[in-house]
C-alpha cells in the first residue's frame, strides 16, 4: 500500500485518513497525539507515495523543527539591492475620487 499525502491536514483528519488506509501514526513531537485535534501536519515520514506493508507506522511532526520556518525576513536587509536602474516618479497622493468625478 502507498503512504497517503498528510502534511497540510488537521490531526484528527490525518488520522483518520491513515486509519483508512491501513496505517499507524505517531508524532515524535507530541506525547500527546491522541488528543491533538486542529494542530496541522508539518511534516511526515515516509513521504506519500512510499510504498509500506499494511499496518506500518507514519511519523508526522507538526512543528516545522529547529532552524526550520519561522518569522520570515526582518526589514532592512541586509545588504541592500544595488542602486541604478530606472526609476519612475509616483503621482502625489490626492483625494481618492478625484480621477472619478473630474
Amino acid at each position: 500500500m502507498r503512504v497517503p499525502h498528510l502534511v497540510g491536514l488537521m490531526a484528527v483528519d490525518a488520522r483518520a485518513r491513515a486509519q483508512a488506509q491501513g496505517l499507524l501514526l505517531a508524532a515524535p513531537d507530541r506525547p500527546d497525539f491522541h488528543l491533538t485535534v486542529v494542530d496541522y501536519v508539518a511534516r511526515q515520514y515516509p513521504q506519500p507515495g512510499a510504498e509500506v506493508p499494511r499496518e506500518s507506522l507514519v511519523y508526522v511532526w507538526f512543528d516545522l523543527g529547529e532552524g526550520e520556518g519561522g518569522g520570515g525576513v526582518r526589514e532592512p536587509r541586509v545588504p541592500r539591492p544595488p542602486r541604478g536602474g530606472m526609476r519612475r516618479e509616483l503621482d502625489r497622493p490626492g483625494d481618492a475620487f478625484e480621477a472619478i468625478n473630474g
